[in-house]
Parts: structure tokens; sequence; C-alpha cells
């Protein structure tokens, strides 16, 4: 299972959310591209961006991200504000190793089964639910969507992966966020990464053997300091298989 250290962005700083409110983020009172570099030397194969800035129409973010991306040392999945082909593209084209589309996914979904198909390993479906429903434009407007209808829409599209993040699940209420991803990774047909699911490393351990879960999103964790990046990975890491003893 993958770990993807999780940076969240705002006004070029990290910062952590509660329940997707953007009013209220905490400030985490770090270099944002140093603690990039530190989670790859820990030995992380991808780290998440994401850009809350561009959620509201803002490119604040624009250049420190490009400098992440650039020099981190390891593989950047970006979302955040991806509501057009050309933003996508210019992100991949930035160098950015996948791209993570919510709202645009919503509006046309015909387009971005067509970047899926354009761009194989590289769009990943993000999928926000709040009280039963897929949210979009940054956590703030309810479409008509349930999260099983939304990835049953897009059939076999070759995503990469799908972020499933249960929004209002309290954030220590593991079990109830652990049901609805397991639900949802049990019927999707690509891997799914578990999001806002993991504040103690217990919970890397639990992930690790539900069907269908590829990767989880771990980031207040480690900017609190609960464990490490190189703990993470290693509770991660497969275990070896069952070997039959013949007598």
């Amino acid at each position: 299972m993958l770990i993807f250290p999780t940076m969240e962005l705002q006004n070029n700083k990290c910062v952590t959310l509660d329940k997707g409110r953007l009013e209220s983020a905490m400030l985490w009172h770090v270099d944002p591209v140093e603690t990039a570099r530190g989670f790859a030397a820990s030995g992380a194969e991808w780290i998440h961006v994401t850009d809350l800035n561009a959620l509201e129409g803002d490119d604040s973010n624009v250049e420190l991200i490009e400098t992440i991306i650039r020099t981190a040392g390891v593989s950047v999945q970006l979302g955040g504000g991806m509501r057009t082909r050309e933003t996508v593209e210019r992100w991949i084209d930035k160098g950015a190793g996948r791209i993570v589309i919510g709202t645009l996914a919503a509006r046309d979904p015909n387009l971005v089964v067509e970047l899926a198909k354009n761009y194989p390993d590289q769009i990943v479906l993000a999928v926000d639910v709040w009280q039963g429903q897929v949210m979009t434009e940054g956590w703030r407007q309810s479409g008509a969507f349930t999260p099983e209808g939304f990835i049953e829409a897009f059939g076999d599209a070759p995503f990469a992966g799908i972020v499933v993040t249960d929004i209002d699940s309290d954030v220590e209420d593991t079990d109830a966020q652990l049901g609805l991803i397991s639900s949802l990774a049990d019927t999707a047909r690509v891997p799914v990464i578990a999001s806002g699911v993991v504040h103690k490393a217990d919970d890397i351990a639990r992930l690790k053997y539900v069907r269908n879960i590829a990767g989880a999103l771990v980031g207040r964790a480690l900017f609190r300091k609960t464990f490490s990046v190189e703990e993470a990975l290693e509770i991660a890491r497969p275990g070896p298989e069952p070997v039959a003893e013949f007598l």
C-alpha cells in the first residue's frame, strides 16, 4: 500500500483543514519545499499536494508548487482547482505525476474520461462525500450524486486511482470513515486511495488489509509528529506471503 505524505497549501503555507472548512485552516510553521524534500528523504515514493487557493480561482501557490515538483525529488500527485482541460494538461506538462479531478468530473465526465485515456496512470478521480452526497466546488456544493453512483457512472475509465474522502465523519471517527471507504473500494473498478482516515499508525495497519485500497493520504498526523513517514512506510509495506511447510 502506498503512503502519500500530504500537504495542503494556502497562501504559500502548509495548513490542514477540519471537515474541509477553508476559513478555519490550521497553519503549520514549516517550509513547504523543505517539508516535501524531507518526505522524499524519508523514502516516500509520492507526495500529495492540494492547492486550496486554486479551489477559489486564485493562482497564489503556482510558483511554490512548481518549485516542489522540480526540486522535491519525489513524484507529486496534485489536486485543487483542476476545472479545465487546459489546467490539467498544463500541470502535466510542468511535471506533476498525477492530477486529481473532482468538480470537472461532475461537470464534464466525458472530458475526464478522455483525459484518463490520453494520460494513462496520471488522472485520479476525487470523490468527496458529505452526508451521502458527492461534493464539488471545493467541498461547498452538493451534487445530485451518491458516491456509489458517481463511481459507477465512470465504468471502466482508466483512472490511476480514486481518492475517497468522507468529509462529514468526525475527525476521530475512523470506523465510520473506514465503513464508507471500504464499501466504495469493494465495488470500484480501479484502486482506491483513502483520505482523512489515518490519525494514528494503527489506522494504516487496518487499511492495509482492506480489499482494493492501494494507498492512503497522510497529512495532519505527520505534522503533529504522531508518527513518522518512515514508520508509516514500514507498516504499509506488504508482509511476507505465507509459505506452506512440506513434511
